[in-house]
């Protein structure tokens, strides 16, 4: 019930679900699940951050979104494709796994949790488009000022954890050694003003100018 897909839906909804939805927490590293897997389950994410990675010919892989707190994952599913992506653990996380077809039966029935669904899916070409716009065009400087502005975008405060530089390379289509020169940069800038280990609190309007041009 405490699934972000479902809050819209009423204890009548509930009587007929026979199948577990089950809590994971997630350790960093862990795999959610792995592209080509044929899906049986998709996920609200309560807590944490995950990404989503495609691995090119060459075996680079590159992280095409971040999942976080409120995201569902795994829509494909619910059209009877296999997972797109493998789903890998930044930040502990915790999800919630919820059957797909328990998904379809109550979509069927109930018309906010179908409306629910489209919203996620919008939701979910929406950020990728972003992420094609501000993280994959401009300076190295603007991608990462962008990416760091984007991971405290729906926060209340100014301060973020950061990934591996490695990580962030495959975000923004940068290599590892331009990472972490330009966060090495950024910290002698006090645009990145570390508070504790790999907890950093950010200068927005100065990183807002840089990701502008």
């Amino acid at each position: 019930r405490n699934s972000v897909l479902f809050s819209g839906l009423e204890e009548k909804d509930f009587e007929n679900i026979h199948q577990p939805i089950d809590l994971y927490t997630l350790p960093p590293g862990s795999v959610l699940y792995r592209a080509g897997d044929p899906g049986e389950r998709l996920f609200t994410i309560r807590a944490g951050i995950l990404k989503l990675v495609q691995y090119l010919p060459d075996g680079t892989q590159r992280i095409v979104r971040l999942l976080r707190s409120t995201d569902v994952t795994g829509l494909e599913v619910l059209l009877g494709q296999s997972y797109q992506h493998d789903a890998v653990v930044l930040q502990s996380t915790q999800a919630c796994s919820l059957p797909v077809s328990v998904v379809r039966a109550l979509s069927q029935t109930n018309p906010a949790l179908h409306k629910e669904l489209l919203n996620r899916w919008q939701k979910a070409l929406i950020e990728a488009d972003a992420w094609l716009t501000e993280l994959s065009t401009g300076s190295a400087k603007q991608r990462v000022a962008r990416l760091l502005l984007r991971l405290v975008r729906d926060e209340q405060s100014s301060q973020c954890a950061l990934f591996s530089r490695e990580d962030m390379g495959a975000m923004l289509g940068i290599t590892t050694e331009t990472a972490s020169r330009t966060i090495a940069e950024f910290k002698r800038q006090s645009l990145l003003v570390e508070t504790t280990p790999n907890n950093f609190l950010l200068d927005i309007r100065n990183l807002e100018r840089i990701a502008a041009g």
